[in-house]
C-alpha cells in the first residue's frame, strides 16, 4: 500500500493532498496509551516506561500495513532524545513524532479531513465498528 500523496481539487482550484484510500495517518499519544502514565515533570522515569500489552504489535503491523504512524504527545522537545530512545528500545517503526500537544485532555479535533478518534481503554489492538454518538456542527445550507 503507496502512502503517497495525491492532489485534491475542490470546485476545480487545489486543495492540500490527501492520502490514497484506505491509508491512515495515525497519531497516537504516548504516556498512558503505549507505556504507563509519566507527567513531564519526572522525565527520569521516562526511559524505564513499561510498554502496555499489545502497543508494539499493533503499531508495528498498521506501519507494515502501509499506514502512517506518527507519536502525537504532551511531552516536550526537551524530552526527544528519551522518548526516541525508548521507542528504539522498544523497537517501535513510526514516520515521526509530534511534541507538545496540549496538556489536559478533552480534545476536540476540528478539520476539514475526516477525523476518527479512538479513546485508549485499556486495549491495544486491531480496532473494531462501533455506533456511537458524536458531536457535530450542523449540515452546511
Amino acid at each position: 500500500m503507496s502512502t503517497e500523496l495525491h492532489d485534491l481539487y475542490i470546485d476545480g482550484k487545489k486543495a492540500s493532498p490527501g492520502l490514497p484510500e484506505g491509508v491512515k495517518n495515525y497519531l497516537i499519544d504516548i504516556d498512558g496509551t503505549i507505556c504507563e502514565d509519566i507527567p513531564n515533570e519526572e522525565p527520569e522515569r521516562m526511559l524505564d516506561a513499561v510498554l502496555f500489552d499489545g502497543a508494539l504489535e499493533t503499531c508495528n503491523r498498521w506501519f507494515d500495513q502501509g499506514h502512517i504512524i506518527t507519536f502525537f504527545t504532551s511531552r516536550t522537545e526537551a524530552h526527544r532524545n528519551v522518548t526516541e530512545a525508548w521507542l528504539a528500545k522498544h523497537g517501535f517503526n513510526y514516520h515521526g513524532i509530534l511534541f507538545g500537544k496540549p496538556r489536559g485532555g478533552n480534545y476536540h479535533w476540528i478539520d476539514n479531513h475526516i477525523v476518527r478518534s479512538t479513546r485508549y481503554m485499556g486495549t491495544f489492538s486491531d480496532m473494531v465498528e462501533k455506533e456511537v454518538r458524536i458531536q457535530v456542527f450542523p449540515d452546511a445550507p
